[in-house]
């Protein structure tokens, strides 16, 4: 898909496509037309409402530029928000596709709609995934996707956020990419491979800790719940220091265990297919890094991502056995399939003794408790800083990616401590599932600010997901948005 920017509305296209406001009897910056297009437009108008979602498409004669107009409705102007242009661009992108188009062009609202440069952006990371399709494994793919021409009064702000919203986008769809492989396709050495890919065509360092080294250096959780596969665990490290040199970085920290049985402690084999995606955490982070670099933000990042694969074989870690993290403390394991926080936390404590870093951010498809509590379209975020927290919830609601506080203090860290470890890997009960797991990852963080995003509801499209034309089924690339606008931020 390529974007262009195009300041008349009157150009060639074979579809122009423009935004309706409920009970509005205009399309927002449509030219005039002959009195038979313009009777067939209002008639659409009063057809349409202008109710959000809502669509109605009017075939010109050939003595217009433009062969067809699109009508689309955005609802209420107050009942507008950071996300309803982007899910209506999703929606007309699909349909430009659908209609077999090589090119379709959008006008951009006007300020009393939206501030222009988050009118462009939403368009084009609508547009551009919406129109994202895994077909790797399919032998006929769909159509090409139609390329895309802004209708924009330009200007090098303007310019500069269709670049940038393009990477985004861009980052997010690598991120799905990934995510939406199957785990005979993508084995820890396999996500360690595109990282080092990655890194070589966007100039990041780019280092690989593995077996017999994990061991060796103490990487204890890493290393017992990776011990059970043949595919050996991986720890990927990637750097983007573009900031001053003596700025510390915002450490990011990403779970991919690129395939969960639960281990010893087997999950039931309804829905087990999808837990390829409990590798989403580690994605996002790759898709954050990839956006990072070619934004080439002045900004000193490190993304850490711990990968797995969690098998039950003889050699596997058991439930009774404790183990040594990084750092020192000791885990008692009580179930093997509480495994993401024991290679979070060793990441975790490595990012922080090593790169002494600013804040520590991670991303987990972590607990079913999460689902249970917030449903399958918002996060839930867990921090031991108020500051951070209302930052990344501030990008949280500029990118419409949303999250959810849930607290942390000393009655739940208690629940968590063991009679002969340091700590146990689960609570007590059923009980608070997904604050247990962020407070097994507390211990792991000594002085840092530090935040713990749950994806486990949000990474890909379930069965109460709300259905959005920008996340097509399958990973969803959570929180790569969201992280960038909070990166870009600082």
């Amino acid at each position: 898909m390529k974007i262009k920017t195009e300041s008349s509305a009157k150009k060639k296209t074979g579809l122009l496509c423009g935004f309706v406001l409920e009970d509005s009897d205009k399309v927002i910056g449509l030219p005039k037309f002959d009195t038979k297009a313009t009777s067939a437009i209002n008639q659409s108008l009063k057809d349409m409402e202008g109710k959000l979602g809502k669509t109605s498409i009017i075939p010109l004669s050939g003595k217009n530029s433009v062969q067809r107009i699109l009508l689309a409705g955005i609802g209420k102007k107050e009942n507008m928000t950071n996300d309803t242009i982007r899910l209506v661009s999703g929606k007309i992108a699909q349909k430009a596709r659908e209609l077999k188009l090589k090119e379709f062009s959008v006008i951009a609202p006007p300020n009393f709609i939206a501030e222009p440069t988050s009118a462009v952006t939403q368009i084009i990371e609508g547009s551009k995934m919406a129109l994202y399709k895994f077909e790797r494994f399919k032998t006929e793919k769909v159509e090409s996707s139609p390329d895309l021409t802004i209708i924009v009064s330009k200007s090098n702000e303007i310019l500069k956020a269709i670049k940038a919203a393009e990477i985004v986008a861009e980052g997010a769809i690598f991120a799905k990419s990934i995510a939406n492989l199957p785990p005979n396709e993508c084995t820890p050495a396999t996500l360690a491979n595109f990282a080092k890919n990655m890194s070589k065509r966007n100039k990041m360092k780019c280092s690989v800790i593995s077996e017999p080294d994990l061991k060796k250096r103490g990487f204890g959780g890493i290393s017992a719940v990776g011990q059970g596969s043949s595919n050996q665990p991986k720890l990927i490290i990637l750097e983007h220091m573009r900031g001053g040199g003596s700025d510390k970085p915002i450490v990011l920290v990403g779970k991919a265990v690129t395939f969960d049985t639960g281990g010893i402690s087997l999950k039931p084999g309804a829905s087990m297919d999808e837990m390829k995606f409990d590798k989403c955490g580690g994605c996002t982070v790759l898709g954050i890094m990839k956006a990072i670099s070619e934004l080439k933000t002045p900004i000193n990042v490190v993304g850490i991502v711990p990968s797995v694969e969690n098998m039950p074989d003889g050699k596997s870690y058991r439930p009774g056995d404790i183990i040594k993290m990084y750092g020192g403390k000791t885990a008692e394991i009580l179930n093997t399939d509480a495994e993401g926080r024991l290679i979070l936390a060793d990441a975790m404590a490595y990012g922080e003794r090593h790169y002494s870093p600013k804040a520590i951010i991670d991303f987990a498809t972590l607990t079913g408790a999460c689902i249970v509590a917030l449903g399958t379209n918002v996060a839930a975020i867990v921090s031991n800083d108020e500051r951070l927290t209302k930052k990344i919830n501030d990008s949280s609601k500029r990118t419409a990616e949303e999250i959810w506080e849930l607290p942390l203090n000393q009655d739940y860290m208690d629940m968590i401590k063991s009679d002969v470890a340091d700590m146990k890997n689960v609570g007590i009960g059923r009980a608070a599932g997904t604050i247990m797991a962020a407070a097994f990852l507390r211990n792991a963080v000594e002085k840092t600010p530090w935040a713990h995003i749950d994806i486990a509801g949000v990474a890909w499209t379930q069965g109460a997901t709300k259905e959005k034309p920008y996340n097509p089924k399958g990973a969803t690339g959570f929180g790569v948005r969201l992280a960038l606008d909070y990166l870009q931020s600082l």
